[in-house]
């Protein structure tokens, strides 16, 4: 198991994985965002506030990035920063209200690993406070 001594596991198995078409396509319908460049992030609230991890999509855009190898590296390096930076998720204080989320790469060139994961942080920092704030808005879809 990925774990370290203190007890936090920085392990993103495939359960947390957003696969299922029909799941993308509500949380693409339905969900709020906002843009952290070169991120942008899109959310789909929980009605309770849960410890569990939310549903994850790691996503580049093909339009911006033509080879696979860099597409594929840039969504390599979004998923080790959710990796390593989930737990400010899982252990925030009263839970979190986050059921999916979704990642995407905006930016028009590679940056640097310390970049996008500080944008991530303060992406993640953000989404505590406004999905904290509105858990009720599935309820009234």
């Amino acid at each position: 198991m990925d774990s370290t001594p203190g007890g936090r596991s920085y392990s993103f198995p495939k359960e947390e994985h957003l696969c299922r078409k029909k799941l993308i396509e509500e949380l693409f319908g339905r969900g709020s965002s906002f843009g952290l460049y070169p991120l942008r992030l899109i959310w789909l609230p929980t009605e309770t506030p849960t410890t569990a991890p939310p549903q994850v999509l790691v996503s580049v855009s093909k339009r911006s990035f033509k080879r696979a190898v860099d597409r594929n590296y840039l969504k390599r390096l979004l998923r080790e920063a959710y990796r390593l930076n989930k737990y400010r998720l899982l252990e925030a204080e009263g839970g979190h209200c986050l059921g999916r989320l979704a990642i995407i790469y905006t930016g028009k060139e590679k940056k640097p690993f310390t970049l996008v994961e500080k944008k991530l942080i303060s992406g993640l920092e953000r989404l505590l406070t406004e999905a904290g704030a509105t858990p009720s808005r599935v309820a009234g879809s």
